[in-house]
């Protein structure tokens, strides 16, 4: 087997779940949903480039052995459930106060780069996919799949993330009237409350 057909064979499945694990509904969807439906697109790809390089970090340093921490110091499980809890129920509070009026400029401040980063390392699902991802596809032996892994997980990420701005800029388009705004901030925010439950649950 040449070095191409097995870096296809292995690109493949990679991109896949990488493809799956982004585009899916999650929190981080949500807010990118939201930042397009009420700010101006590039404030919204701001948003989602921190939090595709902030998945990126913690991808590899999961592949780099810090998801064991979680195994050793569970204090530290129970810290990233509790924070994520919070940032959400920040997030969709945040959501709630929007008063569905398309206000470029004031008003709620659109979430930021930092913010971005932030959802990916105080969620704990975040931290479950990159290990499931890096056990099923990448072996130690083999340090080149977890940088080929995260090299096709940026842009597929990125651009996943982008669409669900774009989506929400396409629905603001088209949605003029404060009181469907208005709806729309809070069943996102309902969304993003759900998420958060959920983490208390798990």
């Amino acid at each position: 087997m040449t070095m191409s057909v097995l870096l296809t064979s292995t690109a493949l499945p990679m991109a896949a779940f990488a493809l799956a694990a982004s585009i899916s509904p999650g929190p981080v969807n949500i807010v990118c949903l939201s930042s397009g439906t009420h700010f101006p697109i590039a404030k919204g790809l701001v948003f989602v480039t921190g939090a595709t390089l902030g998945f990126i970090a913690l991808f590899l340093a999961i592949g780099a052995g810090l998801y064991s921490l979680l195994s050793v110091a569970p204090l530290l499980e129970s810290f990233l459930r509790w924070a994520g809890i919070l940032f959400l129920l920040y997030l969709s509070y945040q959501l709630l106060q929007h008063d569905g009026r398309l206000q470029e400029r004031g008003g709620v401040k659109a979430p930021g780069f930092m913010t971005g980063a932030m959802m990916q390392w105080l969620n704990p699902k975040a931290w479950l996919a990159s290990a499931a991802g890096i056990g099923a596809y990448t072996t130690a032996n083999e340090p080149y799949q977890l940088w080929l892994f995260a090299g096709l997980y940026l842009p597929i990420c990125w651009l996943s993330l982008a669409s669900w701005v774009y989506a929400g800029a396409f629905l603001k388009r088209y949605v003029h009237r404060p009181t469907i705004l208005l709806t729309i901030n809070r069943a996102l925010a309902i969304c993003l409350a759900a998420s958060a439950i959920v983490l208390l649950v798990e």
